[in-house]
């Protein structure tokens, strides 16, 4: 009998310990988080800041005006500014490659390194993803150093000006930073 009586005590006390608030164990989340939110502008010329390195095969869709052969690999490195205007204040600079990835010549996977220079923030951010080249195209960002490291969000782009061969494009930064402390250094 007493054996069976054990079987049961151990269930209910891990039970019963389940209801009691345990205060003080972990870390408090803070219901605010740091967060940023700017736009800033791309200026990308062909031969100028961006260059084609392979030039792909045409596909099996077509071709039209704003589509690139598939397979064509592409390098930038493009100033960001403040405004639409190219001579406006240089705030960055985006660095990074474009593969076309869609028979279309419409969509094609890019890589970034973001390097930026606002409202008091010194770094650099990394997205990756897909681009639609006459949509709105949304990035992840995949990480960060100085001070955007930890940082989360996402990046969008967006064509703004289209005048072959240059092409402005709107970038839009939803930076999050999680409730982490700051780093040590």
């Amino acid at each position: 009998m007493a054996f069976a009586s054990h079987n049961y005590a151990l269930p209910i006390f891990l039970s019963l310990l389940a209801l009691i608030p345990l205060e003080g164990t972990c870390g408090s989340l803070s219901p605010s988080r740091k967060s940023l939110h700017f736009t800033l502008f791309q200026h990308e010329t062909t031969k100028k800041t961006g260059f084609v390195i392979v030039n792909g095969v045409e596909g099996s869709e077509g071709k039209s005006e704003s589509s690139t052969p598939f397979g064509r690999l592409f390098v930038f490195q493009d100033p960001l500014t403040a405004k639409a205007n190219r001579s406006s204040r240089q705030l960055g600079t985006a660095e990074g490659t474009s593969i076309t990835s869609g028979l279309d010549g419409l969509s094609s996977i890019s890589v970034a390194k973001l390097s930026l220079r606002v409202k008091n923030h010194k770094g650099s951010i990394s997205i990756v993803g897909g681009t639609n080249s006459l949509e709105r195209s949304d990035y992840p960002v995949v990480g960060g150093t100085q001070d955007f490291l930890f940082v989360h969000g996402y990046v969008t782009s967006s064509p703004l000006h289209v005048n072959p061969p240059t092409v402005v494009y709107k970038i839009g930064f939803h930076l999050y930073w999680p409730p982490y402390p700051p780093p040590p250094f």
